[in-house]
């Protein structure tokens, strides 16, 4: 049966991967992007989406008659989002709270309006700072690693599910998000609107414009390949603080699953990342690069906290893989060696943005 998909901040990272993506495998779909092209580098997706036969739209989700350019739609996918985590600490709330709940606000009614199926990507920044940085940890020569036996709920070894505590601050932009899944649960339960809540983690792929802030994967790659500087900043400044990587064509290939059988995960919310199996140190991000690229660089070493830093998170995706079988495939090394062959064929492109 055709779809209508339209995918808020479609030329962004997220949202043009997954408009080529299910363009891709599903000719026959109509896949509409809107944007309104804020983020630097997202203007350079115009083409490839276009050239995939995906609908470009230029629109904010911020203003309403905006939507009025896209007509009829079977399922929403929110992708959208002002994305730092810094956002609003040293700078104006006002585009944060704009676009991360009012956009989303907006973005429910449209979907409501259309009796649209809604998928929202939410963040594992939902999860409060405060408990996250209680959780008990080893130390090894590389990284932290989280123990099995600990104090509080939803943590072991494996990492953090669905039942972390959500009591405590977790930074102005997982607040919004956080806040956008509350409001998701009332559309699903009170006017049976079909949603699909995934708390991601660190995302990552070819096509990100990585930052400091957002993206770091990236910018990791990047900066290597140009040979310019780094810093390993907090816990020592020793470069051991952990993340999980999901690649995008893995986060792809759970929606596709989600998309097409919404009443199987209707009105749940799901621990999405690339897991324990696909985590790396910043020490050890460092080490693959320098495999990768060749290159070696001066990475400074700034022992003290910065506002809204976290030691570790790894997503345990139990929940969802009991449920659907789903798991990530792509391991840190191959995802590095991608985005650096992205890099290299593109490098007059990415220069001015990535380097």
């Amino acid at each position: 049966m055709k779809k209508t998909i339209l995918i808020t901040g479609g030329c962004g990272f997220v949202g043009s991967n997954l408009a080529v993506f299910f363009k891709t495998s599903y000719p026959g779909y109509s896949i509409i992007a809107l944007d309104n092209l804020k983020r630097r580098g997202s203007e350079l997706n115009i083409n490839r989406l276009k050239d995939a036969g995906v609908e470009f739209i230029h629109g904010d989700i911020r203003n309403r008659e905006d939507f009025d350019q896209v007509g009829p739609i079977d399922l929403l996918i929110e992708a959208s989002a002002e994305p730092s985590v810094l956002a609003g600490i040293n700078s104006s709330l006002d585009y944060l709270i704009n676009t991360n709940l009012n956009g989303t606000i907006n973005c429910l009614g449209y979907a409501a309006k259309h009796q649209a199926g809604f998928l929202f990507l939410s963040t594992s920044r939902v999860y409060p700072i405060k408990h996250i940085e209680n959780i008990r940890f080893t130390e090894t020569t590389s990284r932290f690693e989280m123990l099995a036996a600990q104090d509080m709920t939803g943590v072991s070894a494996a990492g953090i599910n669905e039942n972390f505590p959500l009591d405590g601050c977790r930074t102005f932009y997982g607040a919004t998000k956080l806040a956008s899944e509350l409001l998701i649960h009332e559309y699903n339960a009170m006017l049976r609107m079909k949603t699909v809540i995934n708390r991601c983690g660190v995302i990552t792929g070819p096509y990100q414009m990585g930052k400091v802030d957002q993206g770091v994967v990236v910018l990791w790659v990047a900066r290597h390949f140009w040979k310019n500087k780094l810093g390993y900043f907090g816990y020592g400044g020793e470069g051991k603080q952990v993340r999980d990587i999901l690649h995008i064509h893995d986060l792809y290939r759970l929606i596709d699953l989600q998309v097409h059988d919404m009443d199987k995960f209707n009105g749940q919310v799901f621990n999405v990342g690339g897991g324990h199996g696909c985590s790396v140190s910043l020490k050890e991000l460092t080490a693959l690069c320098e495999e990768v690229t060749g290159n070696k660089i001066v990475i400074e070493n700034i022992p003290e906290n910065r506002q809204a830093d976290i030691r570790t998170y790894i997503t345990d995706n139990t929940k969802i893989t009991a449920l659907s079988g789903w798991r990530p495939e792509k391991n840190p090394k191959d995802i590095i060696a991608e985005i650096h062959g992205w890099i290299r064929e593109n490098q007059l492109i990415l220069n001015n943005i990535l380097n």
